[in-house]
């Protein structure tokens, strides 16, 4: 089974109005935790799309209108993303999808290449979040030693990694340092059960 570890960045955080600006994933075996292939890439906008920015956000990733305005095309992003998706291959059975947000993430992932191209394709429908992977967990051992819910703990991903003491995310708010942390964080939190002793 393979783990597609996903991260974006946008320009706000409603996808009717803002756009995706950066992508990053790794693909990894999570029976061995191996890495397959992994891909990060700012995506272009227009200058109309890049007005709509919420100042916010931007903020917290630290884009400017110079990171975006000359980076490859969404469409090429799209044809790139398909090609490795298609080497590995990723399918529905065979693939899942991990997020620390992918009711946000799937949303903006969509606009590079729309659900009725992704369903096609084959690609997998599940969307699997590291909260939720977190929160029984903690459940769990709350019930089992006394230790903290997750809602007394945070179930955000610094959040979890303190819990898991772990470092957290690295700034700005980059897509891959998402991704590398979101990896960090599963890796303890479920693990990888065929991993070679390190």
């Amino acid at each position: 089974m393979l783990g597609i570890f996903l991260d974006s960045e946008t320009n706000g955080l409603n996808a009717q109005r803002h756009r995706i600006l950066e992508i990053a994933f790794k693909i990894i075996d999570v029976e061995t935790g191996a890495l397959l292939e992994q891909f990060t890439s700012p995506i272009a906008m227009t200058p109309e799309q890049w007005a709509l920015s919420d100042p916010t956000s931007l903020q917290v990733n630290g884009f400017t209108w110079a990171d975006v305005q000359y980076a490859p095309s969404p469409q090429a992003i799209a044809d790139e993303i398909i090609a490795l998706f298609s080497k590995h291959p990723i399918k529905r059975g065979k693939a899942v999808f991990i997020c620390q947000n992918p009711s946000f993430d799937r949303v903006f992932f969509s606009q590079l290449i729309d659900p009725d191209a992704q369903e096609k394709l084959l690609w997998p429908y599940h969307w699997l979040d590291l909260a939720s992977m977190f929160w029984s967990r903690a459940l769990l051992l709350a019930k089992q030693n006394g230790g903290k819910y997750p809602w007394e703990s945070g179930y955000t991903k610094d959040r979890i990694a303190l819990a898991m003491k772990l470092p957290v995310e690295k700034q700005p708010h980059r897509a891959i340092n998402g991704v590398n942390h979101l990896l960090l964080c599963y890796e303890a939190v479920v693990g990888f059960p065929k991993a070679p002793p390190s």
